[in-house]
């Protein structure tokens, strides 16, 4: 069964710094666009950063300079390095990939990890 593990999360005091992971795993031929997304509790989910097999990179407005995001292709990975963190930044962080298995294409979730900016 392929899987999104994500890993990282916790609570920082804004202007801190937290890097999130997120690898896949399971039976795949190849893992092409894998993103980040965030809710924040009473407010839709919405993209954070994205990032194509080719590392073709989109950032929302909101965290453009302050955030990177980067993968291993050969791990099946991709990260997101936050800086410069502010309290509206606080959300649960979903990881999101489109990958090729053996028999089928898939749109994968992550279970969401934490991300606490508090003083």
């Amino acid at each position: 069964q392929v899987q999104l593990v994500e890993s990282g999360g916790g609570l920082v005091q804004p202007g801190g710094s937290l890097r999130l992971s997120c690898a896949a795993s399971g039976s795949m031929l190849r893992v092409d666009a894998m993103a980040w997304y965030r809710q924040a509790p009473g407010k839709e989910r919405e993209s954070v950063a994205s990032i194509t097999r080719g590392f073709s990179i989109k950032y929302a407005d909101s965290v453009k300079g302050r955030f990177t995001i980067s993968r291993d292709n050969a791990k099946n990975t991709v990260y997101l390095q936050m800086n410069s963190l502010k309290p509206e930044d606080t959300a649960v962080y979903y990881c999101n990939a489109f990958i090729d298995t053996i028999s089928k294409y898939l749109e994968l979730w992550g279970q969401g990890t934490l991300v606490t900016v508090s003083s």
